[in-house]
């Protein structure tokens, strides 16, 4: 998204380094069976849990390992334009919130381009004029595509998924600071209605970052000890 606000923090950088290193072991196994692969990265948590901002850290960490990385926001994919969400979900009595928002076509579609190696026309919303533009882009360089969203683990064709394991109750404060949305009685119900959407995905990660941002393998102890990032193999 245009405009964005990023509030990049430490955690997020140490976050980041821990989950390279499994994403270049995990790619580089499929690399070896494939050198031509191209690898899928997605990222869900609820509102303010830090998405953009881990997506960022890791797209600048895997540059400096030399890959070509291109950071797609979910979040631009929604049926409904921005200016004209508000009152659609409002004469729905808010029911419709949640997971069949986005416009899941055309996502996978981008994506699809991106496998392919293709061309591709995305759709982008600009936070400042709440308009949706159009990015152009040529995937045929992109070696790595992370996707971030509050329900982009929900995409079939991903190769690692990472949940940051917060509720929008605890980030209050960075949702406030990036000022993306008011929050009125009509903005919470629409948390309240996307927690229960995002939690809904959270048995599908591979990777849990909890609230302190430790990243931990899903259904497994920490992946971090000490200072000494650790990944555990799954069995």
């Amino acid at each position: 998204m245009l405009h964005d606000i990023l509030l990049i923090s430490e955690k997020h950088k140490k976050a980041a380094k821990t989950i390279v290193k499994h994403v270049l072991g995990q790619r580089s196994a499929l690399k070896h069976r494939n050198p031509a692969y191209k690898f899928i990265l997605a990222i869900s948590g609820e509102s303010g849990a830090g998405k953009s901002e881990l997506s960022h850290e890791l797209g600048i960490a895997l540059r400096k390992k030399g890959v070509s990385v291109k950071v797609l926001h979910a979040d631009n994919y929604y049926k409904v334009p921005p200016l004209e969400r508000k009152a659609w979900r409002v004469r729905g009595n808010f029911e419709q919130v949640g997971i069949e928002e986005y416009d899941w076509d055309l996502l996978n579609s981008t994506i699809d381009d991106f496998r392919s190696g293709r061309k591709s026309v995305m759709p982008c919303i600009d936070l400042v004029t709440q308009e949706t533009d159009q990015l152009y882009t040529d995937f045929g360089r992109i070696e790595l595509l992370i996707i971030d969203g509050l329900y982009a683990i929900g995409v079939n064709d991903v190769d690692l998924r990472v949940f940051i394991d917060l509720t929008w109750h605890e980030t209050k404060k960075s949702q406030l600071v990036r000022g993306k949305e008011s929050v009125d009685e009509e903005r919470i119900k629409v948390l309240e209605m996307e927690h229960r959407s995002v939690s809904s995905l959270r048995y599908a990660a591979d990777i849990i970052v909890d609230k302190s941002y430790t990243v931990m393998q899903a259904g497994a102890e920490s992946i971090q000890t000490g200072t000494t990032p650790v990944f555990c193999s799954r069995m």
